[in-house]
Parts: structure tokens; C-alpha cells; sequence
């Protein structure tokens, strides 16, 4: 069984109230997305469901950690995930919505797969720039990086002969 399907929670026959579901993602469940920002990890979530007549209501808390790539050496960096997040899900056979928070789903339904907002609450809790923290880097990979700073001090020492005619001319 794969993870995706671990992440299912059938409410039909649940009555009004609160009910807690609890759900670990591994490098399987990472895996089984093909994406190479994430390459692994170990994420916790504990998902509260508040059941109502025509709505849901998800309260996810996220805690753990997930492998990605250092953006400097290309290695394995482990970013630490936090944090919490909301969706209301509501039953309607017309209505619909654009609000990313919201989810519609028909009258007719009795389970909804939580796998894509998961998935989603953890890849946006990676920073937009990931990389090792200074001297972390793989030692045979930053040997080849050029420092910019050293570049421009290089070019600030050296004046070009054709500026230094011109300087002359003042």
C-alpha cells in the first residue's frame, strides 16, 4: 500500500465533531511525488478534522525534517519543517471556488484524499535558497566555486591603462 493511500480519511457516517488523525511522511511518500526538491525526510502531521453538517474543517501541524539539495555544493542539506496550516472543505453539487484554502467537493462524496495538500504544506515550508551553512559545504565541490568578492577586489586593484589616459585629461 502506498503512502498516498495512508493519507485518506473516509468521514461518511462520522458524526458533528472533532477527530484527530495522526500521519507520518517518509521518503516513501516523497519518492512516490518525482520531485527533486524534495529527496527525502521525516515529517510528522497531526491533522484535526472538525466535522460538520455541510463542512470540513483541517487543522494540520507539521513537525520533522526533509532532504534537499544545497544549492552551493549540489550535497544533501536537512531543512527542518514547522508550522500549521488550514483547509475547510465544504459539500455543494453547484458551488465552486478559486480560494486555494477551500475545496469543494460534491454532495455525494465520503472520503477525501489529503496526499497533494500535504505534500504541498511541507514543499513551501522549504526556504526559496538552500544551502549549508558557511564552511558545511562539500569541501572537493567549493574548491571550484569563484568567491565574487575576490573578483571585484581583484578588479578594483587593477585600473585599466586606457582610464588612466583618460584620468589625465581632467
Amino acid at each position: 500500500m502506498s503512502q498516498k493511500e495512508d493519507t485518506t480519511i473516509r468521514f461518511s457516517g462520522l458524526k458533528p465533531g472533532s477527530y484527530a488523525y495522526p500521519f507520518t511522511l517518509t521518503d516513501e511518500f516523497f519518492e512516490e511525488w518525482k520531485n527533486d526538491e524534495i529527496r527525502g525526510g521525516k515529517v510528522e502531521i497531526e491533522a484535526k478534522m472538525e466535522r460538520m453538517e455541510h463542512m470540513l474543517m483541517f487543522t494540520f501541524a507539521l513537525q520533522g525534517e526533509v532532504t534537499t539539495m544545497c544549492d552551493r555544493c549540489l550535497g544533501d542539506l536537512v531543512v527542518p519543517i514547522e508550522g500549521e496550516e488550514h483547509l475547510c472543505v465544504r459539500f455543494s453539487d453547484t458551488e465552486t471556488t478559486d480560494d486555494e484554502d477551500v475545496v469543494v467537493l460534491p454532495e455525494s462524496a465520503f472520503e477525501i484524499d489529503l496526499a497533494q495538500w500535504l505534500y504541498e504544506y511541507v514543499a513551501v515550508r522549504i526556504p526559496m535558497q538552500h544551502v549549508h551553512p558557511d564552511g558545511e559545504c562539500d569541501p572537493e565541490v567549493t574548491k571550484y566555486i569563484v568567491d565574487e568578492d575576490e573578483v571585484k577586489e581583484k578588479d578594483d586593484d587593477e585600473i585599466d591603462p586606457r582610464w588612466e589616459a583618460l584620468k589625465k585629461l581632467k
